[in-house]
């Protein structure tokens, strides 16, 4: 099997990883399996892999920005796709700015990262709104972009963003997100 089938999956959820790693093995990649940056940079010492999907916010506190740092370092050409559950603007930019080549939301599946695989060039051709961003997008990106600053520390987010922290629990309850 040549070595450009070999896939990295950076994820805490181990049943998501392991599911997701048996869907691209059906596919013909041979997958490695990772928790967290540091299991990552351990299976970088004796492997190459072509491809990467990379969880934003991993359980030890981890963002997926450094460990995408990380795998671009080790080998510029390797395609990076970030998937969250927590998805802005801004960690988008710093995703594609620190080495990604694309970016995609949860819930994707399968054929969505591959597709975002074999979709590295820009496109001129994508469609532009009319309609502006909304205040309560605007809003849960700034919540976002804090959280990612203070390392998802809840209190210290409330602190900066100048409101209660029972408040700010509330608005993350309601997005549910993973």
């Amino acid at each position: 099997m040549p070595s450009d089938r070999l896939l990295l999956i950076v994820e805490d959820d181990a049943a998501f990883a392991r599911t997701l790693g048996r869907s691209f093995e059906r596919r013909d990649y041979r997958v490695l399996l990772a928790a967290n940056i540091n299991e990552a940079a351990a299976l970088l010492q004796e492997n190459s892999p072509g491809y990467a999907v990379v969880d934003l916010k991993l359980n030890d506190g981890t963002s997926g920005l450094t460990c995408v740092q990380m795998l671009h370092k080790h080998d510029p050409d390797m395609l990076i796709v970030v998937l969250t559950g927590f998805a802005s603007i801004n960690t988008a930019v710093e995703a594609i700015k620190l080495g990604a080549c694309q970016y995609l939301a949860k819930p994707s599946n399968t054929d969505d990262i591959e597709a975002a695989f074999g979709h590295v060039a820009g496109n001129t051709e994508v469609e532009l709104t009319n309609r502006s961003t909304s205040i309560k997008t605007l809003e849960w990106e700034r919540i976002h972009e804090t959280l990612v600053e203070t390392n998802f520390n809840i209190s210290e987010t409330a602190r900066r963003l100048g409101m209660h922290r029972r408040t700010l629990a509330r608005k993350l309850e309601k997005q549910r997100i993973k």
